[in-house]
């Protein structure tokens, strides 16, 4: 007979940012249907407002790849012509802060629910009015680059389609849910913020997208707040607001102290 498990969800942490793109950004799109004489690698668009735009998928992605070679993990779990980490013991999941926020397969009868959710981060208003009919490509533009051939030294030239410097996407948000009861405990969930900072920090001092080695993606985040909502419907609190990754750093200790406040955790 399978295990009755009781989980509640006590509250969720809101943290949301702006984007700046440092360097040219460039996350691949589609492809398809692209003209002769056009460019070779198009970033991802929205259908609807043609506006280049940063999936979830990669951000949450390249923080999770990031936090993995910074602890030294295992990378146990195949995946397309790679592989991640991922625990595949009870005993290993319970100290693992970096699947116990991205989560583990649903085949694993000891996972506990993901934690964080990220959003899609669309390019903001100003910047898009900014970039307006400035650029080759809506909102982008096309950067040339050469590959040599070692053995007959013939140039291939490619373009490539980025994101300008100095375009700002946002506001980004990710959402980080505390959780109680079976194989959950909220204090561990806001201790485990740490590792979404640790996260993002890597992040910003490697690169998102492609390119990277090349120069493109660096990136910067700014304008961060952390808000808080414990019941519903009432309306989120704010209970950090900081400029930097180093002023949330800097603060770390204390938002945590007034999160444990807020969820009712004793000190």
């Amino acid at each position: 007979m399978a295990e009755t498990r009781t989980i509640k969800l006590e509250g969720r942490i809101f943290i949301t940012f702006q984007i700046k793109a440092q360097t040219g950004l460039h996350i691949g799109g589609s492809d398809t249907g692209i003209e002769i004489g056009g460019v070779d690698k198009t970033v991802i668009r929205d259908r609807l407002t043609n506006r280049p735009y940063i999936p979830g998928s990669s951000l949450r992605g390249k923080m999770r790849s990031l936090l993995e070679k910074y602890g030294g993990l295992v990378q146990n779990q195949p995946i397309g012509g790679g592989s991640i980490h991922s625990c595949k013991q009870a005993e290993d999941y319970d100290t693992c802060a970096v699947c116990q926020v991205f989560g583990v397969p649903g085949e694993r009868n000891f996972g506990t629910p993901t934690r964080l959710v990220v959003r899609d981060v669309h390019m903001t208003d100003a910047s898009t009015r900014s970039l307006q009919d400035r650029t080759e490509l809506p909102y982008t533009e096309a950067k040339t680059e050469v590959s040599i051939d070692r053995v007959t030294s013939a140039a291939n030239p490619r373009q490539f389609e980025r994101v300008p410097a100095g375009a700002a996407f946002g506001p980004a948000e990710l959402l980080y849910t505390v959780y109680n009861g079976s194989g959950c405990d909220p204090r561990k969930d806001i201790e485990r913020l740490t590792t979404v900072l640790e996260g993002l920090q890597l992040l910003e001092d490697d690169y998102l997208g492609g390119q990277g080695s090349r120069g493109a993606g660096q990136v910067e985040f700014k304008s961060i707040a952390v808000k808080v909502r414990t019941n519903y419907p009432q309306e989120k609190e704010e209970v950090g607001s900081y400029e930097s990754l180093r002023q949330w750093a800097a603060d770390l200790n204390e938002l945590q102290a007034r999160l444990h406040a807020k969820f009712g955790l004793s000190a």
